[in-house]
């Protein structure tokens, strides 16, 4: 069995090689099997961190480094570094624990995610207080973005923004009308941007066809669905189901969804294990993508490990992914491969390409592939 299994990470590791336009010895130089052992994974997962952590790139309350401390956090419950948890302390200290300026959109509450997660280990309420303030102030006073677009979340990756941050006050600070407007919100834009046929959430409302199926097709005459939106979608529901109470009513709608989204991306998968940026016409684009591959992998890993996908039909997958995201992390930790910046499936981007949220997919991933058995 072990051989077989060996095998089998050989041959991903050759494709992977193949379709990256890396060099095959870097795939055969050590046995595969080593990918997966949870001293390794601790390795790359502070390589990876320290490198990060080192290059900074944006303002700390930014979108991006909401998902990228995200990650930090599974980091550090993966590794228990002192060196990883000072710095998450040092940036709460530095934005004195507030969000972005802009009370109602998701983006600049993503980072409130850490500093929820950061309570829980220190008890230090004045950690949350500003993130208790600006939840309570966008469930009480319509802002800008439902003005704008008769929704909040009205674009698919505020679902791993947003809900993550409702649902964790809800449970600390024992307040249920979060999880009730969580769900409004996240209703509203279910019922607007996921596709039925396609089991996939569009990224925005401009991706939608009209009545006569004419709007923004691929190359290959397919719907344009993005990888990086839909994966943050499923990282999002990863982090909502961990905090919602196993009776809580809405519970089996994102179980469910969770398992629809899951089922239809690992038919997505592509032979080197990531998936491409335009998840339906993948040849029309570069390598796999990073920071939606990551997400995949974190989610499906998650999913395995919870009892809620069966292990028979996704440990393949997730072991395919996770073998080839170590691919894409540089001798000095520098994780890359990663689609710039943008609201839509992209080219322009290859092996030193990296932004931060990238690193945070691929943290997240082995945080929860380590804890496979």
């Amino acid at each position: 069995m072990l051989r077989s299994l060996r095998t089998t990470w050989l041959l991903g590791g050759l494709l992977l090689a193949a379709g990256l336009g890396l060099p095959t010895h870097a795939q055969t130089s050590a046995p595969n099997a080593a990918l997966f052992k949870p001293n390794y994974i601790k390795e790359q997962l502070l390589k990876a961190t320290k490198w990060q952590l080192a290059h900074p790139k944006h303002a700390p309350t930014d979108w991006t480094n909401g998902a990228f401390y995200s990650g930090v956090f599974a980091a550090y419950q993966a590794t228990k570094s002192k060196l990883i948890l000072d710095s998450l302390m040092a940036l709460g200290e530095r934005t004195h624990w507030q969000p972005g300026p802009r009370y109602d959109h998701a983006d600049d509450i993503a980072i409130c995610q850490t500093y929820l997660n950061l309570y829980r280990l220190k008890k230090d309420r004045r950690m949350i207080e500003p993130t208790l303030a600006v939840v309570e102030k966008v469930r009480t006073t319509p802002g800008p973005e439902v003005q704008g677009h008769g929704i909040t979340w009205w674009w698919c990756d505020a679902l791993f923004m947003g809900p993550p941050v409702l649902a964790k006050v809800a449970v600390i600070d024992n307040k249920p009308q979060y999880l009730a407007f969580n769900d409004t919100l996240y209703q509203q834009t279910y019922k607007r941007l996921f596709n039925h046929q396609e089991h996939l959430f569009s990224r925005d409302a401009s991706y939608l066809l009209d009545a006569t199926g004419q709007g923004k097709k691929e190359s290959n005459g397919q719907r344009i669905f993005w990888s990086r939106g839909n994966g943050w979608v499923m990282g999002g529901l990863v982090q909502l189901l961990q905090e919602l109470p196993a009776g809580h009513p809405s519970r089996p709608f994102y179980i469910n969804l969770f398992k629809e989204m899951s089922a239809r991306l690992v038919q997505l998968q592509q032979a080197d294990g990531l998936w491409r940026s335009s998840l339906l016409d993948p040849a029309a684009y570069p390598g796999g993508e990073t920071s939606g591959s990551g997400f995949d992998c974190y989610a499906m890993a998650w999913g395995i490990n919870q009892g809620i996908l069966d292990r028979a039909t996704y440990l393949g997958p997730v072991q395919k992914a996770w073998a080839a995201l170590t691919t894409v992390v540089s001798p000095e930790g520098r994780v890359g491969w990663v689609q710039p910046i943008g609201a839509d499936p992209r080219r322009d981007f290859s092996a030193d390409s990296w932004e931060v949220y990238g690193t945070g997919a691929f943290l997240l991933a082995g945080s929860e592939v380590l804890k496979l058995k």
